[in-house]
Protein backbone atom coordinates (compact mmCIF):
# COMPACT_ATOMS: atom_id res chain seq x y z
CA UNK A 1 0.00 0.00 0.00
CA UNK A 2 1.47 3.25 -0.86
CA UNK A 3 1.17 6.02 1.67
CA UNK A 4 2.41 9.82 1.88
CA UNK A 5 5.60 9.13 3.11
CA UNK A 6 6.93 6.71 0.55
CA UNK A 7 10.59 8.04 -0.55
CA UNK A 8 11.06 7.23 -3.97
CA UNK A 9 14.99 8.20 -4.67
CA UNK A 10 15.50 8.25 -8.01
CA UNK A 11 12.99 11.45 -8.09
CA UNK A 12 15.10 12.70 -5.33
CA UNK A 13 18.48 12.01 -6.95
CA UNK A 14 17.76 13.54 -10.83
CA UNK A 15 19.89 16.09 -11.80
CA UNK A 16 17.88 19.37 -11.84
CA UNK A 17 17.67 20.26 -15.44
CA UNK A 18 15.73 23.88 -17.12
CA UNK A 19 13.03 22.11 -18.86
CA UNK A 20 12.69 22.44 -22.70
CA UNK A 21 9.82 23.99 -22.76
CA UNK A 22 10.87 26.83 -20.45
CA UNK A 23 13.80 27.22 -22.57
CA UNK A 24 11.96 27.32 -25.81
CA UNK A 25 9.72 29.63 -24.34
CA UNK A 26 12.32 32.48 -23.25
CA UNK A 27 14.38 31.98 -26.23
CA UNK A 28 11.57 32.96 -28.27
CA UNK A 29 10.12 35.80 -25.96
CA UNK A 30 13.95 37.54 -25.83
CA UNK A 31 13.95 37.61 -29.83
CA UNK A 32 10.28 38.84 -30.17
CA UNK A 33 11.16 42.01 -28.03
CA UNK A 34 14.27 42.26 -30.57
CA UNK A 35 12.34 42.39 -32.99
CA UNK A 36 9.66 44.75 -31.80
CA UNK A 37 12.62 46.64 -30.80
CA UNK A 38 13.60 46.99 -33.81
CA UNK A 39 10.66 47.41 -35.89
CA UNK A 40 9.72 50.61 -33.83
CA UNK A 41 12.96 52.09 -34.28
CA UNK A 42 12.44 51.28 -38.22
CA UNK A 43 8.92 53.50 -38.10
CA UNK A 44 10.79 55.98 -35.87
CA UNK A 45 13.77 56.51 -38.16
CA UNK A 46 11.25 56.14 -41.78
CA UNK A 47 14.10 53.70 -43.38
CA UNK A 48 11.74 53.16 -46.09
CA UNK A 49 10.82 49.57 -47.89
CA UNK A 50 8.87 48.91 -44.49
CA UNK A 51 6.99 45.30 -45.70
CA UNK A 52 10.49 43.83 -47.09
CA UNK A 53 12.59 45.11 -44.21
CA UNK A 54 9.87 43.47 -42.17
CA UNK A 55 10.31 39.91 -43.37
CA UNK A 56 13.54 40.02 -43.57
CA UNK A 57 13.97 40.93 -39.69
CA UNK A 58 11.62 38.38 -39.17
CA UNK A 59 13.23 35.55 -40.66
CA UNK A 60 16.82 37.11 -39.25
CA UNK A 61 14.65 36.75 -35.24
CA UNK A 62 13.98 32.86 -36.26
CA UNK A 63 17.82 32.51 -36.91
CA UNK A 64 18.47 33.77 -33.42
CA UNK A 65 15.37 31.60 -31.76
CA UNK A 66 17.24 28.54 -33.49
CA UNK A 67 20.53 29.09 -33.31
CA UNK A 68 19.95 30.24 -29.29
CA UNK A 69 18.20 26.91 -28.74
CA UNK A 70 20.69 25.17 -30.68
CA UNK A 71 23.31 26.19 -27.98
CA UNK A 72 21.49 25.30 -25.24
CA UNK A 73 22.63 21.41 -24.92
CA UNK A 74 26.15 22.70 -25.27
CA UNK A 75 25.68 25.21 -22.14
CA UNK A 76 23.49 22.25 -20.11
CA UNK A 77 26.50 20.65 -19.95
CA UNK A 78 28.33 22.76 -17.31
CA UNK A 79 25.30 23.05 -15.69
CA UNK A 80 26.32 20.79 -12.36
CA UNK A 81 29.55 22.84 -12.62
CA UNK A 82 30.24 26.39 -10.54
CA UNK A 83 28.77 29.56 -10.94
CA UNK A 84 32.01 30.84 -12.07
CA UNK A 85 33.09 27.72 -14.58
CA UNK A 86 29.41 28.28 -16.26
CA UNK A 87 29.48 32.16 -16.93
CA UNK A 88 32.78 31.14 -18.60
CA UNK A 89 31.59 28.81 -20.81
CA UNK A 90 28.20 31.07 -21.71
CA UNK A 91 31.05 33.72 -23.00
CA UNK A 92 32.98 31.56 -24.76
CA UNK A 93 30.09 29.43 -25.81
CA UNK A 94 28.08 32.34 -27.76
CA UNK A 95 30.70 34.23 -28.93
CA UNK A 96 30.87 31.97 -32.42
CA UNK A 97 26.74 32.02 -31.99
CA UNK A 98 26.92 35.59 -32.25
CA UNK A 99 29.59 35.33 -35.36
CA UNK A 100 26.99 32.74 -37.24
CA UNK A 101 23.97 35.22 -36.42
CA UNK A 102 26.11 38.24 -38.02
CA UNK A 103 26.76 36.54 -40.90
CA UNK A 104 22.80 35.10 -41.95
CA UNK A 105 22.18 38.70 -40.98
CA UNK A 106 24.36 40.02 -43.59
CA UNK A 107 23.22 37.80 -46.01
CA UNK A 108 19.46 38.39 -45.80
CA UNK A 109 19.82 42.20 -46.03
CA UNK A 110 22.57 41.86 -48.79
CA UNK A 111 20.23 42.70 -51.44
CA UNK A 112 18.70 45.61 -49.67
CA UNK A 113 22.16 46.95 -49.28
CA UNK A 114 23.46 46.75 -52.82
CA UNK A 115 19.91 48.16 -54.12
CA UNK A 116 20.37 51.42 -52.18
CA UNK A 117 23.93 51.70 -52.95
CA UNK A 118 22.70 51.59 -56.51
CA UNK A 119 19.84 53.58 -55.51
CA UNK A 120 21.60 56.55 -53.90
CA UNK A 121 24.14 56.99 -56.80
CA UNK A 122 22.05 57.23 -59.67
CA UNK A 123 20.39 60.18 -57.37
CA UNK A 124 23.16 61.66 -56.56
CA UNK A 125 24.75 65.02 -58.70
CA UNK A 126 28.36 66.37 -59.29
CA UNK A 127 31.83 63.95 -58.80
CA UNK A 128 32.48 61.42 -56.65
CA UNK A 129 33.80 62.42 -52.93
CA UNK A 130 35.56 60.68 -50.33
CA UNK A 131 31.98 59.56 -48.71
CA UNK A 132 31.43 57.32 -51.86
CA UNK A 133 29.52 59.98 -54.42
CA UNK A 134 28.53 62.69 -55.07
CA UNK A 135 26.38 63.88 -51.74
CA UNK A 136 26.28 60.66 -50.42
CA UNK A 137 27.81 58.88 -47.19
CA UNK A 138 27.30 55.34 -46.68
CA UNK A 139 27.74 54.23 -43.14
CA UNK A 140 26.82 51.35 -40.78
CA UNK A 141 26.07 51.42 -37.21
CA UNK A 142 26.52 49.12 -34.27
CA UNK A 143 24.10 46.84 -35.20
CA UNK A 144 24.94 46.69 -38.82
CA UNK A 145 22.01 48.76 -40.71
CA UNK A 146 23.53 50.43 -43.42
CA UNK A 147 23.20 54.49 -42.93
CA UNK A 148 23.03 56.84 -46.00
CA UNK A 149 23.42 60.49 -45.68
CA UNK A 150 22.64 62.62 -48.84
CA UNK A 151 24.12 65.77 -48.93
CA UNK A 152 22.22 68.89 -50.26
CA UNK A 153 25.10 70.40 -52.02
CA UNK A 154 27.91 69.01 -54.13
CA UNK A 155 31.43 70.43 -52.81
CA UNK A 156 32.49 73.75 -55.33
CA UNK A 157 34.46 72.62 -57.86
CA UNK A 158 38.09 73.09 -57.66
CA UNK A 159 39.19 76.58 -59.16
CA UNK A 160 41.06 76.12 -62.76
CA UNK A 161 45.04 76.31 -62.38
CA UNK A 162 46.08 80.06 -63.73
CA UNK A 163 47.84 79.72 -67.22
CA UNK A 164 51.68 79.55 -66.67
CA UNK A 165 53.28 82.89 -67.88
CA UNK A 166 54.42 83.22 -71.55
CA UNK A 167 58.36 83.14 -72.54
CA UNK A 168 59.96 86.12 -72.99
CA UNK A 169 59.77 87.08 -76.58
CA UNK A 170 57.47 84.34 -77.06
CA UNK A 171 53.59 83.25 -76.74
CA UNK A 172 51.67 81.77 -74.50
CA UNK A 173 51.16 78.22 -74.14
CA UNK A 174 47.22 77.22 -73.70
CA UNK A 175 47.54 73.74 -71.67
CA UNK A 176 45.34 70.90 -73.39
CA UNK A 177 41.55 71.47 -71.95
CA UNK A 178 40.71 67.96 -70.44
CA UNK A 179 39.09 65.44 -72.48
CA UNK A 180 35.33 65.88 -72.20
CA UNK A 181 33.28 62.29 -71.18
CA UNK A 182 32.38 60.59 -74.29
CA UNK A 183 28.16 61.19 -75.37
CA UNK A 184 26.15 58.82 -73.26
CA UNK A 185 28.64 57.84 -70.66
CA UNK A 186 27.27 56.25 -67.63
CA UNK A 187 28.22 58.27 -64.54
CA UNK A 188 25.66 56.90 -61.98
CA UNK A 189 27.25 53.04 -62.84
CA UNK A 190 31.27 54.82 -61.96
CA UNK A 191 29.58 56.03 -58.60
CA UNK A 192 28.38 52.62 -57.85
CA UNK A 193 31.52 51.27 -58.23
CA UNK A 194 33.49 53.84 -56.43
CA UNK A 195 30.65 53.32 -53.34
CA UNK A 196 31.20 49.40 -53.86
CA UNK A 197 34.66 50.11 -53.96
CA UNK A 198 34.78 52.21 -50.48
CA UNK A 199 32.67 49.72 -48.63
CA UNK A 200 35.08 46.46 -49.81
CA UNK A 201 38.28 48.81 -48.05
CA UNK A 202 36.08 48.69 -45.16
CA UNK A 203 36.15 45.06 -44.85
CA UNK A 204 33.45 41.95 -44.44
CA UNK A 205 35.52 41.50 -41.06
CA UNK A 206 34.36 44.53 -39.49
CA UNK A 207 30.67 44.60 -40.53
CA UNK A 208 30.38 41.02 -38.97
CA UNK A 209 32.36 42.17 -36.10
CA UNK A 210 29.99 45.52 -35.66
CA UNK A 211 26.47 43.43 -36.18
CA UNK A 212 28.07 40.51 -34.00
CA UNK A 213 28.36 42.65 -31.26
CA UNK A 214 25.30 43.30 -30.78
CA UNK A 215 23.96 39.72 -30.97
CA UNK A 216 26.40 38.59 -28.57
CA UNK A 217 25.25 41.13 -26.08
CA UNK A 218 21.59 39.58 -26.83
CA UNK A 219 23.02 36.10 -26.45
CA UNK A 220 24.79 36.64 -23.12
CA UNK A 221 21.59 38.43 -22.34
CA UNK A 222 19.63 34.74 -22.52
CA UNK A 223 22.81 32.44 -21.35
CA UNK A 224 22.33 35.00 -17.95
CA UNK A 225 18.27 34.21 -17.94
CA UNK A 226 19.56 30.62 -18.56
CA UNK A 227 21.78 30.31 -15.68
CA UNK A 228 19.44 31.75 -13.19
CA UNK A 229 16.45 29.64 -14.30
CA UNK A 230 19.09 26.68 -13.67
CA UNK A 231 19.53 27.85 -10.50
CA UNK A 232 16.14 28.18 -9.50
CA UNK A 233 15.84 24.38 -10.66
CA UNK A 234 18.37 23.73 -8.39
CA UNK A 235 16.99 25.18 -5.73
CA UNK A 236 13.65 23.59 -6.29
CA UNK A 237 15.43 20.18 -6.80
CA UNK A 238 17.37 20.42 -3.55
CA UNK A 239 14.02 21.60 -1.84
CA UNK A 240 12.37 18.24 -3.29
CA UNK A 241 15.35 16.28 -1.91
CA UNK A 242 14.68 17.93 1.53
CA UNK A 243 11.03 16.86 1.61
CA UNK A 244 11.68 13.09 0.60
CA UNK A 245 14.16 13.18 3.26
CA UNK A 246 11.66 14.79 5.76
CA UNK A 247 8.82 12.65 4.84
CA UNK A 248 11.54 9.19 5.28
CA UNK A 249 12.76 10.67 8.47
CA UNK A 250 8.61 10.62 9.36
CA UNK A 251 8.06 7.38 7.95
CA UNK A 252 10.51 5.94 10.30
CA UNK A 253 9.14 7.36 13.09
CA UNK A 254 5.79 6.45 12.94
CA UNK A 255 7.02 2.98 12.31
CA UNK A 256 9.69 3.03 15.70
CA UNK A 257 6.60 3.99 17.62
CA UNK A 258 4.24 1.94 15.73
CA UNK A 259 6.18 -1.27 17.11
CA UNK A 260 6.31 -0.17 20.09
CA UNK A 261 2.75 -0.86 20.76
CA UNK A 262 2.83 -4.08 19.41
CA UNK A 263 5.11 -5.58 21.87
CA UNK A 264 3.33 -3.84 24.97
CA UNK A 265 0.26 -5.34 24.07
CA UNK A 266 1.68 -8.81 23.10
CA UNK A 267 2.81 -9.14 26.73
CA UNK A 268 -0.38 -8.00 28.25
CA UNK A 269 -2.21 -10.58 26.25
CA UNK A 270 0.06 -13.73 27.04
CA UNK A 271 -0.05 -12.39 30.99
CA UNK A 272 -3.81 -13.15 30.44
CA UNK A 273 -3.65 -16.52 28.51
CA UNK A 274 -1.14 -17.77 31.02
CA UNK A 275 -3.83 -16.30 33.73
CA UNK A 276 -6.53 -18.19 31.75
CA UNK A 277 -4.16 -21.67 31.38
CA UNK A 278 -3.38 -21.70 35.47
CA UNK A 279 -6.86 -21.32 36.48
CA UNK A 280 -8.02 -24.20 34.50
CA UNK A 281 -10.29 -22.23 32.19
CA UNK A 282 -9.12 -24.15 28.90
CA UNK A 283 -11.93 -23.47 27.04
CA UNK A 284 -11.33 -19.20 27.53
CA UNK A 285 -7.91 -19.54 26.87
CA UNK A 286 -8.54 -21.46 23.42
CA UNK A 287 -11.04 -19.02 22.44
CA UNK A 288 -8.49 -15.97 23.35
CA UNK A 289 -5.67 -17.72 21.70
CA UNK A 290 -8.17 -17.54 17.97
CA UNK A 291 -9.14 -13.89 18.95
CA UNK A 292 -5.76 -13.13 19.70
CA UNK A 293 -4.78 -14.94 16.33
CA UNK A 294 -7.88 -12.78 14.40
CA UNK A 295 -6.22 -10.01 16.38
CA UNK A 296 -2.45 -9.90 14.55
CA UNK A 297 -3.67 -10.83 11.27
CA UNK A 298 -5.68 -7.85 11.37
CA UNK A 299 -3.33 -5.80 12.50
CA UNK A 300 -0.16 -6.91 10.92
CA UNK A 301 -1.50 -6.97 7.68
CA UNK A 302 -1.33 -2.93 7.48
CA UNK A 303 1.71 -1.00 6.67
CA UNK A 304 3.00 0.53 10.02
CA UNK A 305 3.09 4.03 8.44
CA UNK A 306 -0.03 3.62 6.94
CA UNK A 307 -3.39 5.28 7.91
CA UNK A 308 -6.41 2.91 7.93
CA UNK A 309 -10.09 3.78 7.62
CA UNK A 310 -11.87 4.75 11.20
CA UNK A 311 -13.53 1.51 10.77
CA UNK A 312 -11.11 -0.73 10.55
CA UNK A 313 -9.27 1.12 13.51
CA UNK A 314 -12.65 0.50 15.40
CA UNK A 315 -12.94 -3.14 14.66
CA UNK A 316 -9.35 -4.42 15.81
CA UNK A 317 -10.29 -2.09 19.40
CA UNK A 318 -13.74 -4.53 19.33
CA UNK A 319 -10.82 -7.40 18.93
CA UNK A 320 -8.27 -6.38 21.68
CA UNK A 321 -11.64 -5.28 23.85
CA UNK A 322 -13.26 -9.58 23.09
CA UNK A 323 -9.43 -10.64 24.00
CA UNK A 324 -10.06 -8.68 27.59
CA UNK A 325 -13.17 -9.80 27.50
CA UNK A 326 -12.26 -13.84 28.19
CA UNK A 327 -10.26 -12.17 31.19
CA UNK A 328 -12.55 -10.07 32.83
CA UNK A 329 -16.20 -11.61 31.35
CA UNK A 330 -17.66 -9.92 34.51
CA UNK A 331 -16.21 -5.98 34.67
CA UNK A 332 -15.94 -5.60 31.04
CA UNK A 333 -18.72 -3.57 29.44
CA UNK A 334 -17.82 -1.69 25.92
CA UNK A 335 -19.89 1.06 24.23
CA UNK A 336 -19.27 2.15 20.54
CA UNK A 337 -20.76 5.20 19.12
CA UNK A 338 -19.29 6.15 15.83
CA UNK A 339 -21.34 7.49 12.95
CA UNK A 340 -21.58 6.33 9.51
CA UNK A 341 -20.60 9.29 7.98
CA UNK A 342 -17.16 8.99 9.59
CA UNK A 343 -16.28 4.92 9.19
CA UNK A 344 -14.21 5.88 6.05
CA UNK A 345 -12.45 9.11 7.62
CA UNK A 346 -8.23 8.34 7.75
CA UNK A 347 -6.39 7.90 11.17
CA UNK A 348 -3.21 6.09 11.99
CA UNK A 349 -3.19 2.43 12.67
CA UNK A 350 -3.92 1.24 16.45
CA UNK A 351 -3.66 5.10 17.32
CA UNK A 352 -6.41 3.79 19.84
CA UNK A 353 -4.38 0.87 21.15
CA UNK A 354 -2.67 2.16 23.99
CA UNK A 355 -5.41 4.27 25.09
CA UNK A 356 -7.67 1.42 25.16
CA UNK A 357 -5.05 -0.39 27.32
CA UNK A 358 -4.47 2.12 29.38
CA UNK A 359 -8.19 1.85 30.13
CA UNK A 360 -7.73 -2.14 30.91
CA UNK A 361 -4.99 -1.40 33.40
CA UNK A 362 -6.05 1.43 35.42
CA UNK A 363 -9.61 0.96 35.83
CA UNK A 364 -10.93 -2.63 34.70
CA UNK A 365 -7.83 -3.98 36.64
CA UNK A 366 -8.14 -1.64 39.43
CA UNK A 367 -11.72 -2.59 40.97
CA UNK A 368 -14.11 -5.41 41.29
CA UNK A 369 -17.34 -3.83 39.96
CA UNK A 370 -18.37 -2.92 36.32
CA UNK A 371 -16.56 -0.17 34.28
CA UNK A 372 -17.27 0.90 30.79
CA UNK A 373 -14.91 1.69 28.19
CA UNK A 374 -16.31 3.95 26.04
CA UNK A 375 -15.75 4.63 22.22
CA UNK A 376 -16.60 7.65 20.28
CA UNK A 377 -16.06 9.81 17.53
CA UNK A 378 -17.34 13.17 15.96
CA UNK A 379 -16.34 15.82 13.59
CA UNK A 380 -16.27 19.67 14.86
CA UNK A 381 -15.18 21.70 12.57
CA UNK A 382 -13.40 20.45 10.15
CA UNK A 383 -11.41 18.22 12.49
CA UNK A 384 -11.68 14.55 13.46
CA UNK A 385 -12.52 14.03 17.66
CA UNK A 386 -11.93 10.81 18.91
CA UNK A 387 -12.49 9.69 22.51
CA UNK A 388 -11.54 6.90 24.75
CA UNK A 389 -13.37 7.43 28.02
CA UNK A 390 -14.20 5.10 31.12
CA UNK A 391 -15.83 5.42 34.23
CA UNK A 392 -13.65 3.02 36.07
CA UNK A 393 -11.92 4.61 39.80
CA UNK A 394 -8.41 6.15 38.32
CA UNK A 395 -7.23 9.65 38.87
CA UNK A 396 -4.68 11.83 37.76
CA UNK A 397 -2.74 14.81 36.75
CA UNK A 398 -0.80 15.95 33.59
CA UNK A 399 -3.05 13.61 31.36
CA UNK A 400 -1.65 11.00 33.02
CA UNK A 401 -3.26 8.15 34.91
CA UNK A 402 -2.94 7.46 38.66
CA UNK A 403 -0.10 4.98 38.46
CA UNK A 404 0.84 5.65 35.08
CA UNK A 405 4.08 6.43 33.50
CA UNK A 406 3.07 7.64 31.21
CA UNK A 407 4.49 5.52 28.19
CA UNK A 408 1.46 5.05 26.12
CA UNK A 409 0.42 8.59 26.06
CA UNK A 410 3.54 9.91 24.97
CA UNK A 411 3.67 7.40 21.74
CA UNK A 412 -0.16 8.56 20.54
CA UNK A 413 1.29 12.24 20.77
CA UNK A 414 4.42 11.70 18.82
CA UNK A 415 2.65 9.54 16.38
CA UNK A 416 -0.52 11.91 15.96
CA UNK A 417 2.42 14.95 15.77
CA UNK A 418 4.63 12.92 13.34
CA UNK A 419 1.87 12.22 10.86
CA UNK A 420 -0.51 15.56 11.03
CA UNK A 421 2.19 18.53 12.53
CA UNK A 422 0.69 21.11 15.00
CA UNK A 423 -2.80 20.19 13.86
CA UNK A 424 -3.37 17.65 15.75
CA UNK A 425 -3.07 17.37 19.57
CA UNK A 426 -4.29 15.09 22.59
CA UNK A 427 -6.01 16.01 25.88
CA UNK A 428 -6.51 13.90 28.69
CA UNK A 429 -7.05 14.24 32.24
CA UNK A 430 -9.76 12.68 34.68
CA UNK A 431 -13.59 13.54 34.26
CA UNK A 432 -15.64 15.50 36.77
CA UNK A 433 -18.26 12.32 37.56
CA UNK A 434 -15.09 9.88 38.17
CA UNK A 435 -13.44 8.01 35.40
CA UNK A 436 -10.83 9.05 32.84
CA UNK A 437 -10.99 10.52 29.38
CA UNK A 438 -8.33 10.76 26.71
CA UNK A 439 -9.35 13.08 23.32
CA UNK A 440 -7.53 12.75 20.18
CA UNK A 441 -8.34 15.85 17.78
CA UNK A 442 -6.78 15.80 14.09
CA UNK A 443 -8.13 17.01 10.67
CA UNK A 444 -10.47 14.72 9.02
CA UNK A 445 -8.89 13.29 5.92
CA UNK A 446 -11.18 11.11 3.66
CA UNK A 447 -10.27 8.94 0.45
CA UNK A 448 -6.59 8.75 1.07
CA UNK A 449 -6.29 5.38 2.91
CA UNK A 450 -8.60 2.96 1.04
Amino acid sequence: MATAFDFDETTAESPARVPARLVWLSATALWLCYFVLVTLRGLVMDLGAFDELLWRRALVTLAGVLVTVAVWPILRRFDDRPIGTRAAAALVIMLPASVLLAAVNQQVFAPVEKRMIEQMAKEGDGSPDETGSAGVSIRRDMAGNLLVDVNDHAPPAPPAPPAPPAPPGGKASIPPAPPAPAPGADLSRERVKIISKKMEDEGLLRQLTDVALGRYFLLIAWAALYLALANGERMRAAERREGEYRRAAKAAELRSLRYQVNPHFLFNTLNSLSAQVMSGRADDAERMIQTISSFYRHSLANDPTADVPLADEIALQRHYLAIEAVRFPERLQTEFEVPKELEGACVPGMILQPLVENSIKYAVSATRRPVTIRISAREAGGMLVLTVADDGPASGEAGIPAGGTGIGLANVRQRLAARFGPGAHVDAGPLPAGGYATVLTMPVVRNECC
